[in-house]
């Protein structure tokens, strides 16, 4: 039994983009190129053959991996989130109590995390210590350079 795969809708929408994409443009290129090595000759001996062969057998995994996760994908109703606790899809502000310095977060699935767009993955350390607390909390999270106290300023979508 796979995983279940947790997703916005526009996450949902760039893995299928990522599938189609690999399936008809990436997959025709490799047969394209196993064919090219094919016709030089003697495969046996055939770097090319050969490199041609391991990039299609990855192509074949992330594809397998892809329908994996399209198929498992549980889509998050964003009108069902609520507010009054932090949980996935919150935008969480916090101020870290020890410099006053102040972050907003967006709380998504794992694969739709991006820091630059302040995106963080709900298996993050950050994210996880933020879960199921409430605005005026204080929580102190570990990250890598030690233990940070944490206030929840806000809440939102």
């Amino acid at each position: 039994m796979s995983q279940v795969t947790y997703l916005t809708k526009e996450g949902l929408i760039k893995l299928k983009k990522e599938l189609d994409r690999l399936m008809n443009v990436e997959r025709p290129s490799i047969s394209k190129q196993i064919g090219e090595a094919i016709e030089k000759g003697d495969i046996s001996e055939n770097a090319e053959y050969d490199a041609a062969k391991d990039a299609q057998g990855m192509l074949e995994a992330k594809i397998a991996e892809l329908q994996s996760k399209i198929a498992n994908a549980r889509i998050l109703d964003e009108s069902k989130i609520d507010t009054s606790q932090v949980q996935i899809l919150n935008k969480v502000k916090i101020k870290n109590k020890n410099n006053n310095t102040t972050m907003q977060y967006t709380i998504v699935p794992e694969g739709e995390a991006n820091v630059k767009q302040g995106k963080i993955s709900a298996t993050t350390p950050i994210a996880k210590g933020l879960m199921g607390k409430k605005v005026g909390d204080v929580v102190e999270i570990k990250v890598p350079s030690g233990l940070i106290p944490f206030e929840i300023v806000e809440i939102s979508i």
